[in-house]
């Protein structure tokens, strides 16, 4: 699973245009005015939208799409008569997010569970930045450097998820050839695993590593992603070279559950899956 968007081939050149800079601008000024009128500074309204204070500068700055929970909670924190849920609407596209996963990205940012097996590259909401230019460098058709950049910035933000929502349980089982493969040479590899390592170090994150050799086997049909909506519905997303689908059919979706379920066992444990990769590190 390559999270859409986030893999190198995973946006056509029309499915990754940005949203217009002027749209964003204009809705952190509507933000920031209502702000004012409601005598907030950042530092007081950023906890009251439970959102950190760079992320309201950088929605603010129209620098960064704003999630839809921002979006409902500033609305209610500022009495905005529906003004600024009705200008979020007009956002229809995020940067570098490609057509087929936007649903499912919306989707993400709300999960109060999100489970993830990769077996192609290492997904993007684990990439080290070196990692994602290294993927976008080798995007083909090519790209110019303004869409690697544009691609590299809505990652690293998209990122910020396991960070922010200290309350969802994300899970990731990767494959250990993925990082056998040193996608990027020696020195990106050193800073992908050291991520990865930092990230497993979070309370809410658990990071499992599926053994190069595996008699049997749960994920021999590919990828998988699974998450739980806040009213605990569980959703799949699965995806091809230029496509994408939602898996809201109940039966569908418990298969991938069963199989993911099997996986957790068959990988090594998160504490042997840290001590596998620094490991790795050491041999670098």
């Amino acid at each position: 699973m390559t999270d859409g968007v986030e893999r190198a081939g995973g946006a056509t050149r029309a499915d990754s245009e940005p949203e217009p800079s002027e749209s964003l601008r204009v809705f952190g000024t509507l933000v920031k005015g209502f702000r004012k009128r409601a005598g907030l500074t950042q530092e007081q309204f950023a906890p009251r939208v439970r959102y950190s204070v760079p992320t309201v500068a950088s929605i603010e700055q129209g620098r960064r799409f704003p999630p839809l929970p921002f979006v409902e909670r500033s609305e209610s924190v500022l009495d905005a008569s529906g003004m600024i849920r009705t200008a979020a609407a007009q956002l229809s596209r995020r940067p570098g997010i490609a057509n087929w996963f936007r649903q499912w990205a919306k989707l993400e940012m709300e999960a109060i569970s999100l489970y993830t097996y990769e077996c192609r590259l290492v997904p993007g909401l684990l990439q080290s930045e070196a990692y994602a230019r290294t993927l976008f460098l080798n995007q083909l058709p090519l790209f110019d450097e303004e869409q690697i950049q544009r691609q590299l910035t809505a990652r690293m933000e998209r990122q910020q998820l396991l960070r922010e929502r200290v309350t969802t349980d994300y899970s990731f089982i990767l494959e250990e050839q993925l990082f056998l493969r040193r996608t990027g040479g020696a020195r990106v590899l050193r800073e992908t695993v050291d991520h990865v390592l930092d990230l497993a170090g979070l309370r809410n994150v658990e990071v499992q590593i599926m053994p190069q050799v595996r008699e049997s086997h749960a994920g021999l049909d590919g990828p998988i992603q699974l998450l739980e909506t806040p009213d605990h519905k569980w959703l799949g997303y699965s995806e091809g070279q230029e496509s994408g689908q939602l898996h809201a059919d109940p039966a569908v979706v418990s298969v991938l559950q069963m199989r993911y379920a099997k996986m957790r066992s068959q990988a090594h444990t998160p504490e042997d899956s840290v001590g596998l990769l620094r490991q790795m590190r050491g041999a670098l």
